[in-house]
């Protein structure tokens, strides 16, 4: 079981800022160029003197100097007691007596957690995989009320996933990701809000089942589909009977419209050529279908030929 941070650990030191290197070169260049100038002209410890403060002055300000960048905070410790958030832009603290334990970043993070081999309330072992996006709205209460607040995050929305799972069915979890979402975000959002962090959203990214369970799911989702398709056949044979049943309702008391639409299908059989049509003899006798058929024999024997 491991958990991704997306930026590993938290931030303690900050590279000294061109700004401060740039001032202590010039404190430097003063220091060498007054040497030189006062060469002569003062004794040799007075000159070692100005070196020297020139040099201090310059170390002073190369570490007293900060820079912080738009999006963070830097969190001020005055012999280990907070003072204040310093930040953004440039800013002065006092070396030695001030430290910055961390900087903060206010930017929407994203951390991808995931719960693997967890048992589903059916006893189901599944791999979830999600993502975190959480922001620190309490650069303050993130640094001093929690070691590392970034792994705390991570840890806290795992458990809440495992917990969530052993809860839910497999179906649930396969078919209700976005209620799983909302009631993730509810439950982190709960647990991060004493350390100065919100929660944004929660995306589940991906739930595996095991191989054996995946093709027994898929089984019987193709026997479902089957069954569908033999009900939906049946229903319409269903429908099928009923219109000819009403069209034979609109035949039995009207003979002469059953013989039309008899002779209309004999013709229709007929005209094609090649055509074999067999008639019942009863269908012949009591419709008068063979001198019918005769007729269109002979209007088809006497028809021109065409060309070949």
């Amino acid at each position: 079981m491991s958990i991704k941070l997306s930026e590993g650990k938290l931030k303690t030191d900050q590279h000294i800022p061109p700004i401060a290197g740039m001032i202590f070169a010039v404190f430097m260049a003063a220091a060498v160029l007054g040497a030189l100038l006062m060469d002569g002209k003062a004794a040799d410890g007075w000159i070692s003197a100005y070196v020297l403060v020139m040099i201090l002055i310059g170390t002073i300000f190369m570490f007293a100097l900060k820079v912080a960048s738009q999006w963070e905070k830097a969190v001020i410790l005055r012999l280990g007691k907070f003072i204040g958030l310093r930040g953004p832009g440039l800013f002065w603290i006092v070396p030695l007596i001030d430290g910055i334990p961390s900087w903060v970043d206010h930017r929407v993070m994203v951390t991808p957690f995931a719960a693997e081999k967890t048992l589903t309330k059916d006893t189901v072992p599944v791999d979830v995989d999600a993502v975190l996006f959480w922001v620190v709205w309490d650069a303050e209460k993130a640094a001093l009320e929690v070691e590392d607040y970034r792994s705390a995050i991570a840890w806290a929305a795992q458990t809440a996933l495992r917990d969530i799972i052993g809860r839910m069915m497999l179906a649930d979890i396969l078919i209700g990701r976005s209620a799983i979402d909302e009631e993730l975000q509810r439950i982190i959002d709960e647990r991060t809000t004493p350390w100065g962090v919100t929660v944004q959203s929660v995306e589940i990214r991906d739930i595996v089942i095991p191989q054996d369970l995946e093709d027994a799911m898929s089984r019987q989702a193709q026997a479902e589909r089957e069954r569908q398709s033999r009900i939906i056949l049946g229903e319409s044979e269903e429908q099928i009977a009923h219109s000819f049943a009403r069209a034979s309702e609109s035949y039995v008391n009207n003979p002469t419209a059953l013989h039309l639409r008899a002779m209309n299908m004999l013709f229709e059989g007929l005209k094609e050529k090649g055509a074999l049509v067999i008639v019942p003899s009863s269908a012949v006798d009591t419709m008068n279908l063979g001198g019918m058929s005769g007729m269109v024999s002979l209007a088809q024997n006497n028809m021109p030929k065409e060309s070949k």
